[in-house]
């Protein structure tokens, strides 16, 4: 009955936020269903294949596995800095996230630069980007700019497609646009699996596993997403060309210009919890002072049984996050916390969500399939700062499409918040 009644939730939460798209639509009439069904058909299968058949998650372990090792890796260059005794999490000083978690952004930001040089990566996003292309009849510039999302982040892309988006279509720009803020880079990658799977291997190959899972799970989830919001009325070109841009005269310019971006990506990610952890504490602080005038905190300790003693920003985020909660198809009990977490990663980032995630999980307040349904919804780009980033980034590459990228912005936040969300459905219809 429980498998059942998940089975239920999942399906009434991929309908609604198919539904919400549909109102949102530019052009209903114009709605490719069949794209549409393809896509979410590409998303279940992948999610059996990974979740279900035994194989192919034995095959995805071995991936993680491997990924968690380079992460070790990442720990000797730490080590030579800073010492062993300062990265040990068992002394006085416990686990220092500057020194654990930031120093794998910049390492993986320069194995991915790497990687682009000797066009490893290039090759399998362009595998990718044929099946997408194949399955749901794409252009050849939206197939590669969404698989290379899984892989490179929200401006680092669209360089696959370059030359390619002066002539976009406004649909193909808002795919685009949609695939960076549903899915992550290589680089925050290793940070959320900082975030959650701590020191330990195990943990940290469990969370790569369902981050890498649900990246990929999110590429035509996006696609889908962005061709209901806006669909194609014009003419495309279905031709798969990888533009030939580099980043960096050789192997060892590249690997120093990964460094150099990981290294702003490592501060600026530090620059922005710091700052924001200390901005809701002081709003914590001044509401909560009203909820104790005016009696407000007790009344929503009793009503949250505990969960929260007092007004807060995370309870009004809980409060109005928790139906979607249950749409995605988290426990009951863990309604309120995986809202106020939804909240966050949108208003906010996902950066501060992942955070509070992992400080969740490790007080044990989430059981723990609400906390890998909340893995797989928070995994991507999609918040209100992202509309910046695409707009500075996207319109440095084709500055006469800035006026376009600004008026689609916020269907491309809507977007990427559905594909994410669709993809955390699945994810709790699997477990």
């Amino acid at each position: 009955m429980d498998i059942a009644l998940s089975i239920l939730r999942g399906f009434i939460g991929i309908f609604f936020l198919l539904f919400i798209c549909y109102l949102l639509s530019t052009n209903k009439r114009k709605i490719d269903w069949r794209l549409v069904f393809n896509g979410m058909l590409l998303q279940f299968i992948f999610a059996i294949l990974v979740l279900k058949v035994g194989f192919v998650r034995v095959g995805f372990e071995y991936i993680s596995a491997g990924f968690v090792n380079i992460l070790s890796y990442t720990r000797e260059g730490t080590t030579f800095l800073w010492g062993k005794a300062l990265l040990d999490p068992t002394q006085q000083w416990g686990y220092i996230f500057a020194l654990q978690v930031l120093p794998t952004v910049i390492f993986f930001s320069a194995l991915t630069s790497a990687l682009y040089y000797l066009g490893i990566l290039q090759a399998v996003v362009k595998g990718v980007a044929w099946v997408m292309s194949r399955f749901m009849k794409l252009s050849g510039a939206e197939s590669l700019s969404a698989a290379a999302n899984i892989f490179l982040g929200q401006t680092e892309s669209p360089l696959l497609v370059k030359p390619f988006i002066n002539s976009m279509t406004r649909s193909e720009l808002l795919c685009v646009m949609v695939g960076g803020m549903a899915t992550i880079a290589g680089g925050v990658l290793a940070a959320y699996v900082g975030f959650l799977g701590g020191t330990d291997p195990a943990q940290q190959q469990l969370f790569a596993m369902h981050l890498l899972s649900a990246s990929i799970m999110s590429a035509p989830a996006a696609i889908v997403a962005s061709k209901i919001l806006l669909p194609e009325e014009e003419d495309i070109i279905t031709n798969l060309v990888i533009s030939k841009e580099k980043v960096g005269a050789n192997l060892l310019e590249a690997i120093t210009n990964g460094i150099t971006d990981g290294l702003k990506l490592a501060v600026n990610v530090g620059a922005m919890l710091l700052a924001f952890t200390a901005l809701i504490y002081m709003f914590n602080g001044i509401v909560g002072w009203v909820g104790t005038v005016t009696n407000l905190n007790s009344f929503i300790e009793q009503y949250t049984g505990g969960i929260y003693d007092k007004l807060s920003l995370q309870f009004v985020l809980g409060i109005i996050c928790a139906p979607v909660a249950w749409l995605l198809g988290v426990d009951m009990q863990d309604l309120m916390k995986v809202g106020q977490l939804l909240g966050e990663k949108t208003i906010l980032n996902e950066f501060f969500a992942y955070g509070t995630l992992g400080n969740m999980k490790m007080e044990g307040v989430l059981n723990q399939k609400s906390v890998i349904i909340a893995t797989y919804a928070l995994c991507g780009f999609a918040n209100f700062a992202s509309i910046g980033i695409q707009i500075g980034g996207i319109g440095t590459l084709a500055p006469n499409k800035k006026t376009t990228l600004s008026e689609l912005g916020f269907k491309a936040l809507i977007g990427g918040t559905v594909a994410s969300f669709l993809t955390a459905c699945i994810a709790g219809m699997m477990i």
